[in-house]
């Protein structure tokens, strides 16, 4: 796995030609049990790096669409599986949680649910000065942030809105997404740009 702006959060990729970026997979490492963001499949070498770090205890996945490389990892490492509750119904893999707007799964991790992207409360994640996107924002160049093409929004304005809910939760230094670029600074001016 890849290191990122902190030594506690590391990311892997997986390059889809279709969309020509990398889909992202998070890894968190803390004492009291590692946590998986929307995991794409792991090369041997990923989980050796992952299993040396003390394997994960829970994944979490923002929406439908990323449930990517969930069940094998989740059967591997023994890890419960958390998912949006707005997708209850219907979610196409068994979890073991859902989870609401606010909800703090795991110490040091507050969950947004997100309207108007593509799935219904699709999930984002805080993790002090970072923020984890899955759909809703992405990163198709370097350097910059932007939203899910307006063909895929439900409701653009809600969108937006999600987006300035998240601004106002704290100051944001790195905006990791599931889909493309992440931003490692400024990601609060970053997102804020979206939104102007």
């Amino acid at each position: 796995m890849k290191a990122t702006h902190r030594p506690d959060l590391f990311t892997w990729s997986g390059f889809d030609e279709a969309r020509n970026l990398d889909f992202n997979g998070w890894a968190w490492i803390r004492p009291e049990g590692n946590v998986l963001i929307d995991p794409m499949p792991m090369s041997a070498h990923d989980l050796r790096h992952l299993d040396s770090l003390g394997g994960a205890t829970w994944i979490f996945v923002s929406n439908s669409d990323h449930t990517r490389a969930v069940v094998e990892l989740s059967r591997r490492f023994g890890a419960k599986v958390g998912a949006p509750e707005a997708e209850r119904v219907g979610f196409p893999i068994l979890c073991d949680a859902f989870f609401v707007d606010g909800d703090t799964p795991v110490a040091g991790m507050r969950l947004v649910a997100l309207s108007g992207s593509k799935t219904p409360g699709e999930l984002a994640f805080v993790i002090g000065d970072t923020v984890i996107f899955g759909d809703l924002v992405r990163g198709h160049v370097g350097g910059r942030l932007n939203l899910l093409p307006d063909a895929k929004l439900n409701d653009r304005d809600a969108a937006l809105q999600s987006i300035t809910r998240v601004l106002s939760l704290g100051r944001f230094e790195a905006v990791l997404v599931g889909d493309g670029w992440p931003v490692f600074t400024d990601g609060s001016a970053k997102l804020q740009a979206l939104v102007s």
